[in-house]
């Protein structure tokens, strides 16, 4: 169990933020056990293959990042949130500036008792090299295998923080902490919840900032593993199964008869926030397309809007949500 205790300040001070290496290096979880990931599965069959024609990928190195047995990554591999949106770039960056003490540790805190294995042994003999080699096939990886899908994922993951946001605004804190993940509780100041069986953690925010990061691969919720790390809770962010989608919504012929079949089938598409270039992709149509029509809609009330950095998100409104139902 992991618990975190929380002062008024850092309720105050809790912040959202997603991040391309986290998925990056929990989206190995699906390439290695994707029974677990059936919602996954097209990702999974088109990186798979993409992976068997690379050249020069250390896919060895690779495929012992995410521990066997554990489904321990190290934590340096995922830097702690400094702003909402980072970009990949600043991430490795801050993965390359790693200090080797730290790189080894984690590590081998990962591995805990299990061993390294012939590949991951040997680097460890030279934590500079250790930790070059690691962002170097986490960087080729994520040009492979995330990057090319990373505007849809991002804009999943935006989704999910404008709903935890208003979720936060509407029915507080305590509401938005326990919907993170079914094991949570929240009990006089103080965050407990399942992160892992080998986990066991009592911790103080204690001002340091607390950073709430969804996630499209984690099935629960998942934290850095030692009391001094940034105090951060990455969870399963909602609209996964939308992720990989290509077929539109059919909307209701009553539905369609009200407000036209193209802005019906945009209100049956936002059962969660989106923006107007995932809900093209979607529809199948152009993003100028999908612009007129919800500013259409947003004139009528159907739809409101909301900026998640530098995107804007549309969501149903209660009046959208009605007409939903009933068509």
């Amino acid at each position: 169990m992991l618990s975190y205790r929380l002062g008024v300040d850092d309720l105050a001070d809790m912040r959202f933020a997603c991040s391309p290496l986290l998925e990056t290096a929990t989206s190995l979880w699906a390439l290695r056990r994707p029974e677990k990931y059936a919602l996954h599965l097209p990702w999974i069959r088109r990186t798979r293959k993409a992976l068997a024609s690379a050249g020069g990928l250390d896919t060895e190195l690779l495929g012992r990042l995410a521990v066997d047995g554990s489904g321990w990554i190290p934590d340096f591999i995922t830097p702690r949130p400094e702003s909402p949106l980072p970009d990949v770039a600043d991430e490795l960056r801050r993965v390359r500036a790693t200090p080797e003490d730290k790189v080894l540790f984690d590590v081998r805190a990962a591995y805990a008792s299990r061993p390294l294995g012939p590949r991951l042994a040997q680097l460890a003999e030279d934590p500079r090299r250790l930790r070059q080699a690691i962002a170097d096939v986490v960087e080729a990886y994520w040009e492979l295998a995330i990057a090319p899908h990373w505007p849809r994922m991002r804009a999943v993951l935006e989704a999910d923080m404008v709903h935890r946001a208003r979720l936060l605004a509407r029915d507080g804190a305590a509401a938005l902490l326990t919907s993170l993940d079914p094991s949570a509780t929240w009990d006089n100041g103080r965050l407990t919840l399942f992160v892992h069986r080998d986990l066991h953690m009592a911790a103080e925010v204690d001002g340091r900032g607390f950073w709430l990061v969804p996630t499209l691969f984690a099935q629960h919720t998942i934290s850095p593993v030692g009391a001094e790390e940034r105090p951060t809770i990455a969870y399963p962010a909602r609209g996964v199964a939308t992720l990989w989608e290509t077929r539109p919504p059919r909307p209701a012929a009553a539905l369609a008869s009200l407000v036209g079949r193209p802005k019906a089938a945009l209100l049956l598409a936002l059962a969660g926030p989106a923006s107007t270039t995932e809900l093209a992709r979607r529809l199948g149509v152009t993003a100028s397309a999908v612009s007129q029509h919800l500013a259409v809609l947003h004139r009528t009330g159907l739809v409101g809007r909301a900026r998640a950095g530098r995107v804007v998100l549309y969501a149903r409104t209660e009046l959208g949500e009605e007409l939903t139902r009933g068509g």
